[in-house]
């Protein structure tokens, strides 16, 4: 079997992977706020059991990059949906017992699993060259469509598996879906060798200190992009179903609103790599802003079933388009030897940032309102807007250097 073949079969069991972890994590954002609502001593703290998804994965993200640098990715990735089919089960028995803590401790749990999960994206690009990166991320993100189809309605299905308790199958159905995550990457993803890895990388660069590779333009630009659309993306989709419970529409109504929402964020995939390709980084970038911004124009002009579908959607779409531009910048901002740490200090930061989001996001929702808080999204933007400028600027200022330079050596 030649090289490419690993490869290119890595990327295809990552997408089912990421489709499955993905499926998983849509049953938490579909149930998990209403299921703390209803479990929770004090409504405010309604949504801190989905916040500790987000919490837990922001401490766990780094130390699982350079975990799977000493032990490799396969492994890695069984260890971390080994962890999320335990926090399924737990989940289940304290929604069983209506035991609030323990089910914080149980959704905790899958956010490990979700911390490993993100690596999906980067280890298919590190497998393949340069110019295939955006490709390779796109294609594995779009594993999330099956998540975007039949993750709400699996979510909506099992909450009454058990006649009884309302929820508590749905937290089954996550233990489930992590563990065939298990059994796929044990049986099929192959563990790519140094060489092949530093080969789909490019040259080998020198192996800077995180805070040289930290201060360069083109990770603050993947940071920006990947923070912003994720904490953006975060603080509305948690309060969501909570707002539409509030404005008198049904939790199924949530569901499908959801669903609509994870469509946006996962479809597009099939063709941002090539739109990436076709329009430019920047371009990308300044596209996912705007539509994050109809997302909030949308929001705070109605509050009509039709309007959060619309929101919700553009809120994905905005997402996608942040999300994989800042994944491909981070591909290439760094070295094969720099991967491990530039990779999971960026994933702890936007980690750190989403935590932060979903746990404001229940409290500002129950004292603010709704409109509040799409308004939030706003500071956000200008700032995301500031740093591609500076990062589109100084790009230039390089080629025209390395212009200068090529010139001078001709002569």
């Amino acid at each position: 079997m030649s090289e490419g073949h690993p490869k290119r079969g890595n990327v295809a069991i990552l997408s089912v992977c990421q489709a499955l972890a993905m499926a998983a994590g849509s049953i938490d954002m579909t149930l998990t706020a209403l299921t703390g609502y209803q479990l929770a001593p004090d409504k405010l703290l309604a949504t801190l059991p989905f916040s500790l998804i987000t919490v837990a994965g922001a401490f766990t993200t780094f130390s699982a990059s350079m975990l799977m640098k000493r032990i490799g990715r396969k492994l890695g990735f069984m260890l971390g949906a080994m962890v999320g089919t335990l926090g399924g089960v737990v989940s289940f028995w304290a929604v069983l017992h209506a035991d609030f803590w323990v089910f914080c401790m149980g959704t905790a749990a899958v956010g490990v699993f979700q911390a490993f999960a993100q690596y999906y994206r980067l280890a298919a690009s590190d497998s393949v060259r340069d110019e295939d990166k955006s490709k390779a991320i796109s294609a594995v993100l779009a594993g999330g469509v099956f998540a975007a189809v039949f993750g709400p309605l699996l979510a909506s299905w099992s909450k009454d598996f058990i006649p009884t308790v309302l929820f508590a199958g749905s937290y089954l159905a996550i233990a489930a879906l992590s563990l065939v995550s298990i059994l796929l990457i044990a049986i099929f993803y192959r563990e790519l060798a140094a060489h092949q890895v530093s080969v789909a990388g490019g040259v080998q660069s020198i192996d800077r200190t995180i805070g040289v590779i930290a201060r360069t333009p083109i990770f603050m630009a993947s940071t920006a992009s990947s923070i912003v659309g994720s904490v953006v993306m975060m603080f509305v989709m948690t309060a969501a179903p909570l707002a539409a419970v509030a404005c008198g529409h049904t939790i199924d109504d949530g569901a499908n609103i959801i669903q609509w929402h994870l469509v946006g964020m996962f479809a597009p995939s099939f063709v941002t790599g090539v739109l990436i390709k076709r329009f430019g980084l920047p371009r990308m970038v300044f596209a996912g802003i705007a539509l994050n911004l109809v997302c909030m124009i949308v929001a705070i002009s109605s509050v009509s079933l039709p309007a959060f579908y619309l929101a919700l959607f553009c809120l994905g779409v905005g997402w996608n388009f942040l999300f994989v531009t800042g994944s491909t910048l981070l591909a290439e901002s760094c070295g094969p030897s720099e991967r491990a740490k530039t990779q999971g200090t960026s994933e702890l930061i936007r980690y750190l940032a989403t935590a932060i989001a979903t746990l404001a996001a229940g409290p500002i929702l129950e004292i603010e309102g709704w409109r509040i808080v799409n308004l939030a999204m706003l500071p956000l933007s200008v700032l995301i807007s500031g740093v591609i400028v500076w990062w589109v600027a100084s790009e230039r200022r390089r080629q025209q250097h390395d212009r200068k330079i090529a010139r001078a050596a001709v002569l």
